[in-house]
């Protein structure tokens, strides 16, 4: 069993907000042959809470606008650390950097395929690490 065209058409959707609002790392997951509840994942992070928020804002706004989707579950968006969006035929998760890097959920859904995204939210791999890097070199200024 593969992903739907919808859930293909949410995930992209989904994916290049992200990416417009500058999320980090996008990456989507067809989870369908693992999962019977979803059939893919979304995962996108940013470097503060504001910005996760953001961009789950967006995600939500272009998915309801553009495909008259609306989420049946919002979570986690009191904190804005981890924001998970359930479309039921898709998942989206959007973390903190932080998170993203403790909970690794890349590791659990390694050995399900990717999917294709947009060239925009492609261009976003690495940018947590570049970003991670650009912050520690500036505090490491400040301190000298």
């Amino acid at each position: 069993m593969t992903a739907t065209d919808r859930s293909i058409e949410l995930i992209q959707a989904a994916a290049q907000a992200a990416a417009d609002k500058l999320a980090h790392d996008i990456i989507a997951y067809d989870v369908s042959d693992v999962l019977s509840i979803t059939d893919a994942f979304l995962l996108a992070s940013a470097p503060n809470d504001r910005q996760v928020k953001s961009i789950v804002d967006e995600i939500e706004e272009r998915l309801n606008k553009d495909l008259g989707a609306k989420p049946v579950r919002r979570e986690g968006d009191r904190e804005a650390r981890w924001v998970l969006l359930d479309y039921v035929d898709v998942v989206i998760h959007v973390q903190h950097s932080e998170e993203r890097v403790f909970y690794a959920l890349e590791r659990l859904w390694k050995d399900c395929p990717e999917l294709d995204l947009p060239e925009e939210a492609r261009a976003t791999r690495g940018k947590a690490a570049a970003h991670a890097e650009a912050t520690t070199a500036e505090q490491d200024g400040e301190l000298s």
